[in-house]
C-alpha cells in the first residue's frame, strides 16, 4: 500500500533517467570521437539505452502532469526505465567479459 507521505515513483525516475541518458551520450561521444568506432559495436549497442532512457524521462513527466492516468503512465515509465537498467547493464557485462 501507498503511504500519503510517500514521494511518487516519477519523481524518482525523472532524475536517475536524465542522469542515466546524459552518461550514456557520453559514452556514445567518447567512443565517436575516439579511434575505437570502427572496431566496436558499442556505438551501436548503446543507442538502445538511449532511447529507453529518453521514453522514461518522456514518460515520466507526463505522469507529474497528469492527474487522471497518473498511476499507469508512472508504470510504463518505470517499465521503460527498468528495461534501459537491464540493457546498460548487459553492455557493461559483456564490455567487462571482453576486455578479460
Amino acid at each position: 500500500m501507498k503511504n500519503e507521505n510517500q514521494t511518487p515513483l516519477t519523481h524518482h525516475i525523472l532524475p536517475t533517467s536524465a542522469n542515466l541518458l546524459g552518461i550514456c551520450f557520453f559514452v556514445l561521444s567518447y567512443v565517436k570521437m575516439g579511434d575505437k568506432a570502427d572496431s566496436t559495436l558499442l556505438d551501436e549497442c548503446i543507442l538502445l539505452p538511449i532511447i529507453l532512457f529518453f521514453v522514461a524521462s518522456v514518460f515520466s513527466y507526463i505522469a507529474m502532469r497528469s492527474y487522471d492516468n497518473r498511476p499507469r503512465i508512472e508504470r510504463m515509465a518505470d517499465y521503460f526505465f527498468m528495461t534501459g537498467l537491464l540493457s546498460l547493464s548487459v553492455i557493461a557485462v559483456i564490455l567487462i567479459l571482453k576486455f578479460i
